[in-house]
Order: C-alpha cells, then sequence, then structure tokens
C-alpha cells in the first residue's frame, strides 16, 4: 500500500508545483475578458441611457443614431417599422402624438461577441398631445443590440404595457 500511495502523493506535490507563468497568464487572460465585459455593459447601457434621453427630448436624428442601419422597431398596437426611413416615420409620429418622460432600469444585459440583448424596464409619465392629457406609463422591454462600424447599437427593440 506505501508503495502506490508514494507515487500518487509525489504527483500530487508536483502538481502543485505548476508554472506560475501560466497561472499568470491564465489570470490575466480572465481579468482582461472580464474588463472587456465590463466595457461593453458599460458601452452598452450608455446606450440605453442615450435612447432613453432621446425619447424624453422627443429627438427623432438621436433615435436614429442608435439604431443599426436595417434596425426594426416593433412598438405595442401599430405596424413594425423596418429600416431607417420607417424607422423616421414611426418615430415622428410616435413624438407628434405623445411626449414620453420615462426612466430605465436594466434588469439584464447578455452579450456573445458582437450581439446582445438588454432586458429593461421603464416608468414614468405620458403627455398625450390630443388633449393635454398625463398619463401614468409603464412598459416593459426587450432589446436586441449589434455592434456596427464598432459600436453598440439597436438592431431590434420591443416594449410592451405592463399596466
Amino acid at each position: 500500500m506505501k508503495k502506490i500511495l508514494i507515487p500518487i502523493s509525489l504527483l500530487f506535490l508536483m502538481a502543485s508545483f505548476e508554472n506560475p507563468t501560466e497561472n499568470k497568464s491564465v489570470t490575466n487572460n480572465l481579468k482582461q475578458v472580464k474588463m472587456n465585459t465590463t466595457a461593453e455593459k458599460t458601452a452598452i447601457e450608455k446606450l440605453l441611457f442615450s435612447y432613453r434621453d432621446a425619447l424624453n427630448t422627443s429627438d427623432v436624428s438621436k433615435v436614429l443614431s442608435l439604431y443599426t442601419q436595417d434596425g426594426v422597431f416593433m412598438p405595442t398596437n401599430a405596424p413594425t417599422a423596418k429600416g431607417q426611413q420607417q424607422l423616421k416615420d414611426s418615430y415622428e409620429f410616435v413624438f407628434k402624438s405623445i411626449q414620453l418622460n420615462i426612466e430605465f432600469f436594466i434588469e439584464e444585459i447578455n452579450i456573445s461577441g458582437d450581439t446582445a440583448y438588454a432586458v429593461t424596464n421603464s416608468k414614468g409619465t405620458t403627455l398625450i398631445h390630443a388633449n393635454g392629457q398625463t398619463v401614468p406609463e409603464e412598459n416593459r422591454e426587450l432589446f436586441v443590440l449589434a455592434k456596427e462600424n464598432g459600436k453598440w447599437k439597436i438592431a431590434r427593440y420591443m416594449f410592451n404595457k405592463t399596466k
């Protein structure tokens, strides 16, 4: 039994003296991946808050700059808008009809290469231009994001009312 235990013990002892350079390399690579992921999430958060700001200021040009060229907007109870011209028409219609005053709350961001998705919810108020009435606004949103020319953009956006 001792003859078997001694070689096994030596193997474990040798394994504990792994190459420290390899361990540092693996640790550094993991830190780099974590830093890159953190930077990517921060960029996506910035994009989402820029979108919120564009909605709150009814800024069609800003909204369009945040979408990919082939972006898709899928609003509740309205037709889907595909591509920059339809997006422009859709947001112009929305902003002529209402004025939003909302805040986004990010629940989840998941990144896989040059694509990602974000789940958010928003709360605030909507001023309806037709009658001057301000009503509560509460939605949940799904953003599908893509990198276009090295920047995160909205590729697909869908929301629905929660109340």
